[in-house]
């Protein structure tokens, strides 16, 4: 059985830094891609980035460029969000999702999310989430 555990949030304040770890078990993250998402209380769920199998990366929130990195070790099954100069607005419970297994498991383009607000059903496997939360 698949699962993906998320880990890493916690309570920071402003302008500070958390790295977020979601830990594949059951498969290689090989064939998959994975992507990152958050709910703010009150809020619909948001993308946030996405790494596809082959290391493209998809950017879904503009809120976070320059700010976040996504990135993969295959070896250690493991995939990073890693998060600079957090902000109160980036308060909300994360969580990482895949999509595959395949050769070439693409994230969801942006085009594609456009206009569909389910369309992070297109990942079907979720973790359980982590809480981050900044203080101002």
């Amino acid at each position: 059985q698949v699962q993906l555990v998320e880990s890493g949030g916690g309570l920071v304040q402003y302008g500070d830094s958390l790295r977020l770890s979601c830990a594949i078990s059951g498969a290689t993250l090989d064939y998959y891609a994975i992507g990152w998402f958050r709910q703010a209380p009150g809020k619909e769920r948001e993308g946030v980035l996405c790494a596809s199998s082959t290391g493209v990366v998809t950017a879904y929130s503009d809120s976070v460029k320059g700010r976040f990195t996504i990135s993969r070790d295959n070896v250690k099954k493991a995939v990073y969000l890693q998060m600079n100069s957090l902000k109160p607005e980036d308060t909300a419970i994360y969580y990482c999702a895949v999509r595959g297994p395949s050769l070439d498991s693409k994230c969801i383009t942006t085009a594609q999310a456009m206009g569909n607000p389910r369309w992070y059903d297109d990942f079907p496997l979720w973790g359980q989430g982590t809480q981050v939360t900044v203080s101002s």
